[in-house]
């Protein structure tokens, strides 16, 4: 029998992967939903090409679009999520979340409960909406697999170890297009020096987070809820390779680390195959990078950012949404060119140190809309101080 699968922003990189996966498999796979935001003529294609019956295209202009160009053929096309019960009547086999952005929490907290399995790509979901995201899991026994490269190695590595037992959780960094550069240099960055990033081919925004190192301070977030621990057990090492993504020390003396190329078809094959024993092909063990893996501390003199894992608690709260939207807001605004490179660093850390956004450490994400109001609210806030 097929595995029924939904892929949530299967125009996105991630979903464009699983696609590939499984277009080499078809013969063992059914795919029920596809969505996307804008891009409507990639998930049209992907429809016709999969034979897709259910499409969600959520930006208002795009769905009108996809609508005239599919009006005679036969493929159920809907605006928003609201519609998940009648797509998806009885719980699929596998769904995969890989809409970009704090826009992906309310639709990967909406298919929890339409699927025995979900893989989550979406940092905004782990980081903003844990709590609800875990309540979901729980409430409807929906097994959870985290896609990140660091957070599948670690998922791998602890395989359902108690997390008394563990002692030190450690992810690794590429360290960016500037780990080698001189901190007397930053003043010079530009937008185009940002953008190359040495090992991973990614979006801008991804791209601009490695940049600052923001990206390492979310997936320490992330592993903190995934893995319920606390930011005293997770640090974080520079690793130029990324051929080491993650390394755990035990209590009972043991370390493991978990190594795979820097492409991510492997944690999402790894995902879908999860429990199947499927092969897949990559390259041989590289021992010219083992034998000379240069791990070493993040020099916070050149990527202060990691310093506000310092301020953070350990009980989640809607501060972490705070620190989602000020980043999203300024990365945006390097990209515009808007902001120089070091005034980006300098604004996250800064407004995120405001006062009135400090209270909200107290406070526990109760729902979603609450989230939606706080990210609106900051977001205004920002644009208030004229940035």
């Amino acid at each position: 029998m097929k595995r029924k699968v939904a892929i949530l922003g299967s125009t996105s990189s991630i979903g464009k992967s699983l696609l590939d996966i499984i277009h080499n498999d078809r013969k063992k796979f059914k795919i029920e939903l596809l969505t996307a935001n804008t891009n409507y003529k990639d998930l049209i294609s992907q429809a016709n090409k999969f034979n897709v019956k259910n499409i969600i295209i959520t930006d208002k202009d795009s769905f009108k679009k996809t609508k005239i160009i599919c009006r005679n053929r036969k493929i159920n096309i809907f605006q928003n999520f609201e519609s998940l019960k009648k797509i998806l009547p009885k719980k699929i086999d596998y769904v995969m979340s890989a809409i970009s952005g704090i826009g992906g929490l309310l639709p990967t907290h909406k298919i929890i409960n339409h699927t025995k399995l979900i893989a989550i790509a979406n940092k905004e979901a782990i980081i903003c909406g844990w709590p609800l995201i875990n309540k979901e899991l729980k409430k409807h026994k929906t097994k959870f697999i985290p896609v990140d490269s660091e957070h599948f190695s670690i998922f791998s590595l602890l395989d359902n170890t108690d997390k008394n037992d563990i002692e030190k959780i450690y992810i690794t960094a590429s360290g960016g297009p500037f780990r080698n550069l001189p901190k007397k240099k930053f003043k010079k960055i530009k937008l185009k020096d940002a953008l190359k990033h040495p090992n991973w081919r990614m979006g801008k925004k991804i791209t601009i987070d490695s940049a600052t190192l923001m990206n390492k301070v979310f997936e320490v977030i992330e592993a903190k809820n995934i893995f319920n621990s606390s930011y005293e057990k997770i640090s974080i090492l520079i690793h130029p390779k990324s051929y080491v993504h993650a390394i755990v020390k035990f209590k009972n003396g043991l370390i493991k680390f978990l190594i795979h190329e820097p492409d991510m078809k492997i944690p999402i094959y790894n995902s879908i195959y999860y429990e199947k024993n499927k092969s897949i092909k990559t390259r041989s063990l590289d021992l010219k990078i083992l034998n000379n893996l240069q791990l070493k501390k993040v020099e916070k003199a050149k990527f202060p950012l990691v310093k506000l894992l310092d301020k953070i608690p350990n009980q989640s709260s809607l501060f972490e949404t705070i620190l989602i939207t000020i980043n999203d807001y300024l990365v945006y605004k390097f990209l515009e060119k808007k902001i120089s490179f070091q005034e980006l660093n300098k604004l996250i850390y800064k407004i995120s140190n405001y006062k009135e956004f400090q209270k909200f450490k107290k406070i526990n994400p109760k729902n979603l809309k609450e989230i939606y109001n706080l990210r609106d609210y900051v977001r205004l806030k920002i644009e208030s101080l004229g940035i």
